[in-house]
């Protein structure tokens, strides 16, 4: 169950990578290429290069590759099908589903998706610039959130009329409640979700608007917050993250992301010029959560209260450092202040805070000890015990043993015998096998082989080199792979789905790289020369094996020859096809070759 394959065709020829690449990084053109800086990896000097005309891009520092379907999966963390539905839209290509079921689900999803996003824009101009929205723009500029806050983050007003936006967007009950903003009365008519609150609009990692959380007045009535229903057919509070929209790309380059409890912690955080951080929707942080969360970083800071939360999360914290590959770190904020309280009266306080966050055990053994008379040997005796008993919550006995020296010297008792008295665990650490392999690397200089420039013209100058190529000129074994594939399916994304491994690599590489300067009968000689030079080789090997050297001695003689005269022709200029001994040679290859084969 997919996209259906020429949809995928579609898409990507419709897609402008130069276009999509360049709102991640800047691009200039160098010959036929583009080159800037790769948006994957830190640099300094452009080793990120595009090929317009082929739709792929290439970097020599961290060998990320692909075509513009996978640039927008590894920039915005989707998965396939995710990024073809985005590249989609925008071109405003309609998909089909390989299963028409999949195809009526996914169309109906968007449409109640596209309802959500007219919804966030109702609310943001009430905001902007209705009457009965005054109370609500005094509010917000008191808290500090000026207009160019309010329409980053579009920030709405739900006015109190009990139907305004059901009436606004003209849709029918069952769809106002499948979209999360709105039900169905007693009396059958249409009512709205959200009425007299300031919304903030949840965006998924898209940028598309799913759901909402509103905020009441500080003198109205009803519960401080309320967010989207769990009715609604496109917002899941278990799996949604606020501001993920916003923090992905500072989380992707620095490989850390902050998790807060509410909307205007996210804001107060990007107040303070800290743009990584994001919320979870009014509940606990979930599998999901966490799941998503490793997608876009492996490091995660916790800016909330640990202490008192931590307590009963340090289980499901160690299982998903477990299972996820993250790191959770806590950063520690003044007692009794939030992150959007603490931007507006301290902002680098806030930034220091997250700059200084420490471990997620090593946290909350500081907060133990301190809470610990020192100055007594109850007191010290008491707070190790304190500390231990959170030590042996932790998985891995190489960390734990860490902390029990570092307690033992702060609390002032004795190592061994605090590891004598201590709970064994809770659990074992499994191997930490199949982490994610680094990307990194200077930009190679390496001159590319023979074999390579070959690929390189069949892709870029397929005309000049057209019929001159044959299997037997490729020694190795992945360009032969990428050669054949080339033949077959005669298209650059066909052959690499084909190819596969590293033989797809390889054309990706190729493909970005200028073929200008390439000397077709350059290349073809010095491919002929060197197949001609592992047949007589191979031959030689042969005569010695079976002792009768009679029998191979023309054919090895016949090749030395030719291996000579190619190599004394200038510049190769004169082996040309029809003439000289480039052509003939090239033939008694390929025979010896298909001999060979049917041996």
């Amino acid at each position: 169950m997919g996209i259906v394959d020429d949809d995928v065709r579609r898409v990507r020829d419709a897609s402008d990578i130069v276009g999509i690449v360049t709102q991640h990084t800047q691009l200039k053109k160098t010959g036929r290429q583009w080159m800037g800086l790769c948006p994957f990896h830190g640099e300094k000097s452009p080793s990120f290069s595009v090929n317009q005309e082929k739709a792929v891009f290439y970097c020599f520092g961290c060998q990320m590759q692909g075509d513009v379907i996978d640039f927008v999966r590894e920039i915005e963390h989707l998965d396939f099908a995710g990024a073809v539905e985005y590249l989609a839209g925008k071109a405003n290509i309609t998909l089909r589903y390989t299963d028409t079921k999949e195809t009526k689900q996914r169309g109906r999803r968007r449409e109640l998706v596209e309802s959500v996003v007219k919804a966030a824009d109702f609310y943001h101009q009430r905001l902007l610039e209705g009457d009965d929205a005054g109370p609500a723009r005094s509010y917000l500029r008191a808290r500090g959130y000026d207009g160019e806050v309010v329409r980053k983050f579009r920030i709405g007003w739900a006015p109190e009329s009990w139907d305004a936006l059901a009436k606004h967007l003209r849709l029918s009950t069952d769809d106002l409640e499948a979209a999360g903003l709105g039900g169905r009365s007693k009396r059958g008519t249409a009512y709205d979700f959200f009425r007299a609150r300031i919304v903030f609009p949840i965006f998924d990692e898209r940028g598309d608007a799913v759901g909402f959380g509103g905020r009441k007045l500080p003198d109205a009535e009803g519960p401080k917050y309320k967010n989207t229903s769990d009715r609604s057919e496109v917002y899941d509070k278990g799996r949604l993250l606020y501001g993920l929209n916003w923090a992905k790309a500072e989380a992707g380059r620095l490989d850390e992301i902050i998790v807060c409890e509410g909307y205007t912690d996210v804001i107060g955080f990007h107040q303070a010029g800290v743009e990584r951080a994001v919320a979870t929707c009014g509940t606990a942080m979930t599998p999901d959560h966490a799941r998503k969360l490793s997608r876009f970083a492996p490091r995660v800071v916790l800016a909330f209260d640990a202490d008192g939360a931590g307590q009963n999360a340090a289980e499901r914290v160690y299982a998903w450092e477990e299972e996820f590959g993250l790191r959770f770190a806590v950063a520690a904020l003044p007692e009794g202040s939030d992150p959007g309280d603490l931007a507006r009266s301290d902002p680098e306080a806030l930034a220091r805070a997250v700059a200084e966050a420490r471990p997620f055990l090593e946290f909350r053994i500081d907060r133990a000890i301190a809470r610990g008379d020192l100055d007594t040997m109850e007191g010290r005796a008491l707070a190790a015990a304190e500390a231990m008993a959170l030590v042996a919550e932790h998985p891995n006995p190489l960390v734990r043993d860490q902390y029990v020296v570092s307690i033992a010297d702060r609390c002032r008792v004795s190592a061994d015998e605090m590891r004598r008295l201590a709970p064994s665990g809770r659990g074992r650490a499994k191997a930490a096998g199949g982490a994610a392999q680094a990307r990194g690397g200077a930009p190679s200089s390496t001159r590319p082989t023979s074999e390579h420039q070959a690929l390189r013209l069949l892709l870029h100058r397929p005309d000049e080199v057209a019929g001159l190529l044959h299997p037997v000129l490729f020694a190795d074994t992945t360009s032969r792979v990428a050669f054949l594939a080339l033949c077959e399916a005669g298209d650059l994304h066909a052959a690499r789905a084909a190819a596969g491994g590293a033989a797809a690599d390889l054309l990706g590489r190729l493909a970005v790289e200028d073929a200008t300067d390439d000397d077709p009968l350059g290349v073809l000689n010095r491919l002929v020369s060197l197949a001609a030079e592992r047949a007589a080789a191979e031959l030689e090997a042969e005569a010695r094996e079976s002792g009768d050297l009679a029998t191979y001695q023309p054919s090895i003689s016949y090749l030395r020859t030719a291996i000579i005269e190619l190599r004394e022709l200038d510049m190769y200029h004169e082996a040309v096809p029809g003439g000289g001994p480039l052509e003939p040679l090239l033939r008694w290859l390929v025979e010896y070759s298909e001999g060979s084969e049917h041996e």
